[in-house]
């Protein structure tokens, strides 16, 4: 049974690649949904797939790319809605 999970991911994380880093990462483990700048200067991701799996992603957000400094993820977990084919940057 899949997860969801809204994520919303602060500190330095606009304009570093932290989007492309959200999606190449969520493509790697199979997992699909969006992520997308938001105008607090935060991050949204909004992921489904394996609790699992979004568990390790989880990680992967926390440490962020190379220029990134990630201060705090809030995580809020959901039921998944199976809306998602695949995993998108939204803008």
């Amino acid at each position: 049974m899949n997860s969801r999970a809204v994520v919303v991911v602060s500190g330095r994380v606009q304009g570093v690649g932290y989007r492309y880093f959200a999606l190449h990462q969520a493509r790697l483990y199979e997992l699909v949904g969006t992520v997308r700048n938001q105008n607090d200067g935060s991050v949204c991701v909004t992921v489904e797939g394996k609790r699992e799996t979004l568990e390790i992603y989880l990680q992967k957000l926390k440490e962020g790319p190379k220029f990134a400094q990630v201060v705090d993820i809030a995580v809020d977990w959901q039921h998944a809605t199976g809306e998602f084919k695949d995993f998108a940057v939204r803008i």
